[in-house]
């Protein structure tokens, strides 16, 4: 799985994490149920946000809601998951999007993709995805075109790129796509009033995931040769952050000019996780769970535990990512041996950073209360979570 937003369980508390966690399985389950078995593998964080926003804007009902089969990443076990129109417009976002990846990966030559058999098949795969988020798209009444012709531009805007080119030039086909993903989702909850805020909202989203990916990939990208949007621009990390920032800022703005049903799980999301997620990307993560000041995995240095020296790609330096196919096969296993549910720790399939299991261990503080109504993810018990923003009027307790 891939994304930007990835949040903390110890942040979440019990309850919104039984949300977030419906919703990913319900985006999951809306892909095998109308695109096949294979399309599964797209499930991604940033994806689910599409149906958390359509049922905070519409409210929860039980028709919502049903109660699905055992599945290795629950443990075995049933759960109550997301379903309709949100889940079934973040499919279809999804698969649009991915079939741009694995066809960026293809174009790059990848990993095994290099070999022209394995990437007439990605390719194959990708226009399969393509055809499929259309028709699930049509029949939501979202024309999934404004996604592919973001995608399209793409390219032909980094060609063009060089120092001196402003970075916003290169996110703005990204931007495109996610604000009309936002927006979409105030139609499907009858809010037409939200479309104007929400397009702003996706729109900061989506230079945010563009931003994030360029600071972490920019190392890799160097040692492989690989184009990457800071490098190619010559825009610094320190201006990278400043944008970043902004973004973050200017989405939280958004989500207050619009009306919600119940914005508790969109809240934590798009107002405290994005803000974790900059300073995960550039180094500076603060969840008050971790030990060594912040450190993400609580170990010296800032490494994963297994690595008390270096990277296995030298010094300083992280892994580098699995290839498209090559990360399918991992998450393969990581489902089959249910890692991603219940292991304390595992290695993303492509990403290959150090995630926790979704069911490990509770919450870190089960009497934490909410500290104000939109926030609900502040401790009343006398540890900071260090989880409030200027939204929230909580004192920063």
């Amino acid at each position: 799985m891939f994304g930007i937003v990835r949040p903390c369980t110890h942040r979440l508390g019990s309850g919104l994490k039984a949300e977030w966690t419906a919703h990913l399985c319900g985006l999951c389950l809306a892909l095998r149920s109308d695109h096949g078995q294979l399309a599964r593998i797209v499930t991604n964080y940033d994806g689910l946000i599409v149906s958390v926003l359509t049922e905070a804007q519409a409210g929860r009902t039980p028709e919502l809601r049903r109660t699905a089969g055992p599945c290795p990443l629950r443990g075995m076990r049933t759960a109550p998951v997301a379903r309709g129109e949100g889940a079934r417009l973040a499919a279809a976002v999804s698969l649009v999007l991915a079939s741009a990846k694995v066809r960026d990966h293809v174009a790059d030559g990848d990993g095994l993709l290099r070999r022209r058999p394995l990437a007439a098949a990605a390719r194959r795969v990708a226009t399969g995805w393509d055809r499929a988020g259309a028709r699930t798209g049509a029949e939501l009444g979202f024309d999934t075109a404004v996604l592919v012709d973001a995608v399209d531009r793409q390219p032909g805007i980094e060609a063009l790129a060089g120092p001196g080119t402003p970075l916003l030039t290169v996110t703005e086909p990204t931007e495109t796509a996610t604000a009309a993903a936002f927006a979409y989702t105030a139609v499907l909850a009858g809010r037409p009033g939200n479309r104007a805020p929400l397009a702003e909202a996706g729109r900061l989203f989506g230079r945010l995931a563009h931003l994030l990916d360029a600071v972490e990939d920019q190392g890799t990208d160097a040692a492989s040769g690989a184009w990457n949007p800071l490098t190619a621009t010559g825009t610094s990390r320190a201006e990278a952050r400043r944008l970043a920032d902004d973004a973050v800022h200017g989405i939280r703005l958004a989500l207050r000019d619009a009306e919600f049903t119940d914005d508790r799980l969109a809240h934590v999301l798009l107002a405290h996780e994005l803000g974790a997620s900059v300073d995960r990307a550039f180094g500076t993560p603060a969840c008050a769970h971790t030990t060594g000041g912040g450190n993400p995995y609580g170990a010296p240095g800032g490494l994963p535990p297994g690595f008390p020296g270096d990277f296995p790609g030298g010094p300083g330096r992280p892994p580098e990512k699995r290839g498209f196919l090559a990360g399918c096969a991992v998450f393969t296993g990581l489902c089959c041996t249910c890692q991603m549910c219940c292991a304390k720790e595992y290695e993303g399939p492509w990403s290959r950073e150090k995630h926790e299991g979704l069911c490990r261990d509770g919450d870190c503080c089960e009497a934490c209360g909410d500290c104000c109504d939109g926030c609900g993810n502040c401790c009343s018990c006398g540890e900071s979570c260090g989880n409030c923003c200027s939204c929230c009027d909580c004192g920063g307790v």
